[in-house]
């Protein structure tokens, strides 16, 4: 398995040969990461069309959004992508009247090394009671609605950054048991800290969700566009309100232990589109240029 910083540099393809775009620069291909796990996200960006390109990762289709220089496109892996080689295809449209250009590779899938961890919690929930199931209902439609906003461009100029600098306590994907019987895996990352410790925007974005859930606790959502969102759960205070507008860096609320927690701490977790992904390798994305000074990095444990 490559190191975190390996993984970190994005692989650049410049396709050679084009007669569709002899008059004018090869199209540049950069695919980050080079090597990914199951549960990463992934960016494809093609610098140099002048339109927007079409394509595919695997099965899932990719939605191109403008950005300076070409397009990029945001993507995840789901957790239970089978290691191994996965096809990319992107369509490039060509000059008028011509056919569009191909562009293929293969993205390198690793294994996913998950842990498997045993953890104690209340009862209540592993075996929620009666009276309970219709606020979980009621949970599940309001994350259902928060999801749901249209595709639109980023909402963001900047690399991702920890919403608090602390160690990793658990990482995404661990494989857990909870009080011997009931079994989920972890989509989140979650970072320490004491209750009413700060925690911050990832990257700007609107505020989508601000709720008490039952599992997750206190609650914020960011959508910060691209089909992308960033989940802050079990607060102890929210800071920001529905529909506001906040800057990468902007106070959310404090750090708690509502919800279902062995104790305080921040569950930080990112979503693509309908699918969990893991918010560290989010961090390493170099969405512009200046990304790679300025994006941030977990201490975190290997997967």
């Amino acid at each position: 398995m490559l190191s975190l910083s390996c993984r970190r540099l994005p692989l650049v393809l410049l396709v050679l040969g084009l007669s569709a775009f002899a008059a004018e620069p090869s199209p540049q291909l950069l695919l980050q990461p080079s090597r990914a796990r199951p549960g990463d996200p992934v960016l494809i960006t093609m610098r140099g069309p002048k339109e927007a390109p079409t394509g595919t990762l695997g099965e899932r289709p990719l939605r191109f959004f403008a950005v300076p220089g070409g397009f990029a496109a945001l993507i995840g892996l789901p957790v239970e992508q089978v290691p191994g080689q996965l096809p990319l295809t992107v369509l490039v449209a060509g000059a008028p009247g011509a056919e569009p250009t191909r562009l293929t590779h293969m993205l390198d899938v690793g294994e996913p090394g998950w842990r498997t961890r045993t953890l104690k919690v209340a009862n209540k929930f592993v075996k929620p009671p009666p009276e309970v199931e219709a606020r979980m209902e009621a949970d599940q439609a309001a994350f259902s609605t928060a999801f749901a906003q249209p595709f639109a461009d980023p909402l963001f100029d900047k690399a991702f950054v920890l919403p608090r600098k602390a160690r990793v306590t658990a990482p995404y994907g661990d494989l857990r048991t909870f009080n011997g019987q009931k079994q989920s895996q972890h989509f989140g990352t979650d970072l320490s800290g004491g209750t009413g410790t700060p925690v911050s925007a990832a990257n700007g974005g609107t505020v989508v969700m601000t709720r008490d859930n039952y599992a997750a606790g206190n609650t914020v959502l960011l959508h910060h566009g691209a089909g992308l969102y960033t989940a802050y759960f079990h607060l102890s205070a929210i800071a920001v309100k529905e529909g506001e507008r906040v800057k990468r860096g902007q106070l959310l609320g404090k750090v708690g232990n509502t919800g279902r927690v062995t104790g305080p701490h921040l569950h930080w977790g990112a979503r693509i589109d309908d699918l969990w992904v893991d918010p560290t390798t989010l961090l390493q994305l170099q969405f512009t240029a200046s990304d790679r000074s300025t994006s941030g990095a977990a201490s975190r444990e290997t997967r």
